[in-house]
């Protein structure tokens, strides 16, 4: 795939040239009935969300839920996205190969996985320690390069990294964190979950210079984003 990666990109391959992969079945038919059914277009998307194996991303007890239509628990009060959630995501990023991403709230990695099979450079914040030393682990043992993963607080994005081509985060906030607008290129987008709990908007951001084009995307429910304390 064309674009410049300088942490050595490349696909997984779970099940092996011989190897039929659990799940193979229920994830092609996640992409059919959930994704491109619902108005998902990427094909870029559409085909990175049909390899990535989201059960790898579960706790065991929850890898039978792994392609059905909603957001699952992980513990700790965090959740992982709806794969439609994660697609819609993808795809208002308009990403390319070889761009830059900010990936908040990264929780177990699934969604840093899409954005990596997907040709992007991949910065992963997670609040919580533990989460995402489990998530760099599994990345890594799932054959995927092209991103870092470290616990801090994502409100302050990651400014060695930036600017950021897109920005992506999997948590709610009454509005998009300042740190997060500064470490977007001119030209980059974010999009974010807004609101309180009860009521939450998906948003794309765009920058233009100095100046930020909001359009609403769908109604959501996230977990808020958390602070470090």
């Amino acid at each position: 795939m064309a674009g410049f990666n300088p942490f050595g990109w490349r696909r997984t391959h779970i099940g092996g040239p011989d190897i039929p992969e659990p799940f193979e079945h229920q994830r092609r038919e996640m992409v059919g009935t959930q994704l491109r059914a619902r108005g998902i277009r990427d094909e870029r998307v559409l085909e990175a969300m049909g390899k990535v194996p989201r059960h790898e991303f579960l706790p065991t007890p929850m890898r039978y839920a792994a392609y059905q239509d909603r957001a699952l628990p992980i513990g700790e009060g965090e959740t992982i996205s709806q794969p439609y959630i994660v697609a819609l995501t993808c795809q208002a990023l308009q990403l390319e190969p070889g761009q830059h991403v900010l990936d908040v709230g990264s929780g177990t990695g699934y969604q840093t996985a899409v954005l990596v099979e997907m040709g992007c450079v991949v910065w992963g914040v997670e609040i919580d320690p533990e989460l995402a030393a489990a998530s760099r682990a599994r990345l890594e043992r799932l054959g995927y390069r092209g991103f870092e993963v470290r616990s801090g607080d994502g409100t302050l994005g990651w400014a060695e990294h930036a600017p950021f081509d897109a920005v992506a985060v999997a948590a709610a906030a009454p509005e998009v964190p300042p740190a997060l607008l500064r470490q977007m290129r001119d030209g980059g987008r974010l999009v974010a979950p807004l609101g309180d709990y009860d009521d939450q908007m998906l948003v794309r951001v765009v920058r233009h210079g100095a100046d930020y084009e909001r359009a609403n995307l769908t109604p959501v429910r996230f977990v808020p984003l958390r602070f470090p304390g």
